[in-house]
């Protein structure tokens, strides 16, 4: 069963998404994900097929970013 997960994060615009595309579509786990940049805390929403946050987590600093959980 697919989880969703929200995340604030670091990123600032268009580039910024497209650098962590790459990262965020090779962990095998996320199944869908988006940024709403028009969000003053850049929010990311990820469904992923376990409860596991931290590869996205670590995808996220491996890109050069930061996210926290969004609650």
């Amino acid at each position: 069963m697919e989880k969703k997960f929200r995340f604030k994060t670091t990123l600032k615009c268009s580039g910024c998404v497209s650098k962590v595309t790459p990262f965020l579509n090779s962990l095998r786990d996320v199944t869908e994900w988006s940024v709403d940049l028009q969000h003053p805390d850049k929010v990311l929403t990820v469904m992923l097929k376990t409860g596991d946050t931290h590869s996205v987590k670590k995808a996220f600093e491996n890109a050069g970013y930061k996210v926290e959980e969004f609650r």
